[in-house]
């Protein structure tokens, strides 16, 4: 896996994927930037979402779980020292379809959270402690 990260003005900078996907991330006004973009922090929290969600919907959809909608939200703690790690991040998603499976969808963020998410593991590894929660809505 490849990343460039290409500094454009200020605290602006536009990452490219290996696979050739750009996005632009930028700093707060008050540090050099422009808010132009989401912040390098924001970019790490939203990318384990993406990777815990990816996980529970695949799991749901090989479990033939009946899924029209998933919404991961996450909410994270920083230190207050310098490096302002994580130090908690909660996870809660919010999964919809008609006749859903408590059971299922309690065991797909169990997977995703306990072996599948590359993520949010090594982030808990690094001593960040992650939480987990859901809510199923009946379509």
């Amino acid at each position: 896996m490849k990343a460039s990260i290409k500094w454009t003005d200020g605290r602006q900078f536009v990452a490219e994927s290996g696979s050739g996907h750009s996005v632009v991330i930028d700093g707060p006004p008050e540090h050099g930037g422009r808010n132009t973009g989401p912040r390098p922090m924001e970019m790490m929290l939203m990318g384990m979402g993406a990777c815990t969600a990816f996980d529970v919907l695949q799991i749901l959809e090989k479990s033939r779980a009946p899924v029209s909608d998933c919404v991961a939200s996450l909410e994270a703690e920083r230190a207050d020292e310098t490096p302002s790690v994580f130090t908690k991040i909660h996870v809660h998603f919010t999964v919809s379809g008609t006749g859903l499976k408590e059971a299922h969808v309690k065991r797909a963020v169990e997977l995703s959270a306990e072996k599948y998410c590359s993520a949010s593991i090594m982030l808990a590894r690094g001593g960040v402690e992650v939480s987990h929660s859901y809510t199923i809505v009946e379509d």
